[in-house]
């Protein structure tokens, strides 16, 4: 066995640049990945790829919508000419949207924001990715949503919906595409403690939740959510890489249309 979980392995990162995306971009990267980040922000992608150029890895960026289903499908198929193929993809694209506002004070326009971009995200990618790996060489993909998929709380409507759609996703494309050799698993962390300060959306994302508290942001997240957990931690954004290296590796091989639930014990399965 490799000792290399991913080696010779292309793996396409949606959200390249963010901080999840980043930080699993790098871990692929160091475990023999062929890296392909794709992103709305050309200097975030190119400073994910510096990191990883000067680690030794091999990668190239990409700046693309991935809300624009025709210059996603064009991206896709460039790299699997090139590369021969794609064997691992990763949706880790954010969207910006309401958390702490309740249904009288909620829009429909920001009650479907989340709904729609995760998910519209998730399908163009998705559609674009599938033809392009597979069959005599296994295909992987992998999602991301939260734990709002099943919490029973106020204020996050259209975060938990959208949340339940992705995985409800992630589980039925699962059974369309196993006949394919291709398996589809979703990463549910928790809030990720360290991700503000690595430039994380969600440093804006939380600012109406933490204010109501009377909280900055890192102590909602490590005063608050974090207590709410089994653990009393949040996951970190190296956890969540180097648990999505696993689950991409063909280690996981046995694994499909399920949730690796990193919620620290917010939830149990």
């Amino acid at each position: 066995m490799s000792a290399l979980l991913l080696e010779d392995k292309n793996a396409v990162i949606y959200g390249g640049g963010g901080a999840i995306g980043g930080a699993v971009a790098q871990v692929f990267a160091r475990e023999g990945a062929r890296v392909f980040l794709a992103g709305r922000t050309q200097a975030k992608l190119d400073a994910v790829a510096r990191d990883i150029a000067a680690a030794g890895g091999t990668v190239e960026t990409a700046q693309v919508d991935v809300l624009d289903q025709q210059a996603v499908d064009k991206h896709v198929a460039a790299i699997a000419a090139m590369a021969g193929g794609i064997d691992i993809a990763l949706n880790a694209v954010s969207v910006m949207h309401d958390q702490g506002t309740p249904l009288a004070d909620l829009s429909l326009e920001e009650f479907m924001r989340p709904i729609d971009g995760f998910l519209r995200a998730l399908f163009i990618t998705s559609k674009a990715v599938a033809p392009h790996m597979g069959r005599e060489r296994p295909g992987v993909i992998l999602t991301l949503s939260e734990p709002g998929a099943k919490l029973a709380t106020g204020g996050i409507l259209g975060h938990g919906v959208s949340a339940a759609g992705k995985e409800a996703f992630s589980r039925l494309l699962a059974a369309e595409l196993a006949p394919s050799n291709i398996r589809v698993i979703d990463l549910r962390p928790h809030a990720v403690v360290d991700a503000p300060a690595a430039g994380s959306y969600t440093k804006d994302l939380f600012k109406q939740l933490a204010a109501a508290g009377g909280q900055s942001v890192q102590e909602f997240l490590e005063d608050g959510l974090a207590q709410g957990t089994l653990l009393k931690r949040l996951p970190t954004l190296a956890q969540i890489a180097e648990t999505a290296a696993f689950l991409a590796s063909d280690r996981a091989g046995a694994m499909t249309g399920t949730i690796a639930n990193l919620s620290g014990g917010a939830l149990v399965d």
